[in-house]
């Protein structure tokens, strides 16, 4: 906090100097000299074009990035949890645990399954009565 009550007062005392600098020359009588933009600044119209065009492609950007930062992520978390895995599974046969129980195939992937293998077996029915 006290930080930046420092800062403030510093940076008020900056803009205060270049404010009594530029009134002592206009009390003096000299003009302080008009100070000229060393860049040309573009139209509003010419801006807002530009910096959609900017702003789009930072999106599509962080997109890309995000997407690649997710998979990366994943990709580690699973390797992470396969190597715990093993070490617990290591750890349990040297103490004289019961071996690991297979799993069975998920019960979703074989609903899927058997309805591609019907579907499959349906076309195949339609071939032979088309005589395809």
């Amino acid at each position: 906090m006290n930080f930046f009550i420092v800062l403030f007062f510093l940076s008020l005392l900056g803009i205060i100097f270049m404010v009594g600098k530029k009134l002592r020359l206009i009390l003096n009588g000299q003009m302080p000299p008009e100070e000229q933009v060393p860049f040309k600044v573009p139209r509003f119209e010419e801006l807002e074009k530009s910096s959609g065009k900017m702003m789009r492609r930072l999106g599509y950007f962080l997109l890309v990035e995000t997407i690649r930062a997710y998979v990366r992520l994943i990709q580690f978390l699973k390797n992470t949890y396969e190597k715990a895995e093993k070490k617990l599974a290591e750890r349990l046969n040297k103490n004289g645990a019961v071996p690991p129980i297979s799993k069975e195939p998920n019960r979703f992937l074989k609903t899927v399954a058997e309805y591609k293998r019907k579907i499959g077996e349906i076309k195949d029915e339609i071939k032979e009565e088309e005589n395809l």
